[in-house]
């Protein structure tokens, strides 16, 4: 992206060395530091090509403005990655300056959280606020699933308890509206205590986003995103370890729960397939085994034959190898003593048997392999 490179340079008074320029512009003008005043509009988060902010591009927006100076905050996002949103609010709780924040449009799932950093919350006439459940999708197995759910959790449990110490709500009653979906007007924010006060200018446009994605998203809303065809793109903006997660598709408690059902039926019988699978491969194996070690030619050969078994063959293999291989007697005793550990007894007689160095045994043996030429 050459073109958009050369513009954040050319739009950054830092990298032509005009630090004294009153205006500083990061990632495509999503974070703008403007006349002591910080705005961040559109995507929280580096999902997409489209205008967004990151909590790297706040670090360095806040790095211009003095720690300790007060600082007004205008937001106008419907939300975006969850993690970012939560890094994005500590940071600016972690200023030592006043931090006021400005609900301009909207202020919606992780960009809601952003507005709790605010020690005062103001929401502009005709603006939203939206408080849900942070949502995401699973590719894997089980232990896959089970792990997204925790991470869900997790996140849920840390979100409730900012929306509780702003609102002086419980954490438990703040779960209850996030599980609820709760889209606020400026006179319900204040009356929940999410926000401290509205005003009389008409709010900006609000950002441009796929409230389709939302389970309750208001109807003006879902409609503005059809008409002005507001969707995520395909494409990410940068490759990531890790997908991220996404909004999921809205759906009713009836889908929900036919879907569910539906995946459910398909795991059990999965697990029914493969466990059918196991028990005919383990019945098959035993009787390989079986007819092996049952052959005529495995008599007297029976440790060969259990160890063709192992190795695999098929009966008519097994049965082959038999049939030229000679028996176990008396005499071959010594082919199949077990082999000593740790070097004990190398030089002292076995059971009876010769001495190392021996030359009898070799002799013996030499004997019976030309017997059976």
């Amino acid at each position: 992206m050459p073109d958009l490179a050369r513009r954040n340079a050319e739009a950054d008074p830092l990298r032509n060395g005009r630090a004294n320029a009153p205006l500083l512009r990061f990632k495509q003008m999503a974070a703008i530091v403007e006349d002591g005043k910080l705005r961040l509009t559109g995507y929280v988060g580096d999902y997409y090509f489209e205008d967004g902010f990151t909590s790297q591009d706040v670090v360095l927006a806040l790095a211009s403005i003095e720690d300790a100076s007060p600082l007004d905050v205008h937001l106008n996002s419907g939300g975006g990655i969850a993690s970012e949103g939560a890094a994005i609010h500590a940071l600016l709780v972690a200023r030592g300056g006043e931090t006021n924040i400005v609900v301009e449009g909207i202020a919606a799932s992780a960009a809601s959280l952003i507005a709790m950093a605010g020690q005062t919350v103001t929401m502009s006439a005709g603006a939203v606020m939206m408080i849900h459940d942070p949502a995401g999708f699973t590719f894997g197995n089980s232990s896959d699933h089970s792990k997204t759910i925790e991470a869900l959790e997790a996140l849920a449990t840390a979100y409730s308890r900012v929306y509780a110490a702003k609102s002086g709500k419980t954490a438990q009653e703040c779960r209850e509206i996030m599980k609820a979906e709760r889209w606020l007007t400026p006179e319900e924010a204040v009356a929940e205590g999410f926000a401290d006060d509205t005003t009389e200018t008409r709010a900006k446009p609000v950002a441009a986003f796929d409230y389709r994605l939302f389970a309750h998203a208001p109807k003006h809303l879902t409609t503005m995103a059809k008409k002005q065809n507001w969707s995520l793109p395909a494409t990410m903006a940068a490759p990531a370890a890790q997908p991220r997660p996404t909004e999921e598709p809205s759906m009713t408690d009836k889908e929900r729960a036919e879907q569910l059902a539906a995946e459910n039926a398909k795991l059990k019988a999965d697990l029914e397939k493969a466990g059918g699978g196991i028990e005919a491969a383990l019945k098959s194996d035993r009787e390989r085994r079986d007819a092996i070690m049952g052959l005529d030619e495995a008599k007297g050969r029976e440790g060969l034959a259990q160890h063709l078994f192992t190795l695999g063959n098929t009966v008519d293999q097994a049965k082959a190898t038999l049939a030229v291989s000679p028996k176990a007697d008396a005499e071959n005793t010594e082919e199949f003593r077990p082999r000593r550990m740790n070097a004990s007894g190398l030089n002292k007689p076995d059971n009876g048997g010769a001495a190392k160095g021996d030359r009898s045994v070799l002799s013996a043996s030499v004997e019976r392999t030309n017997k059976r030429r």
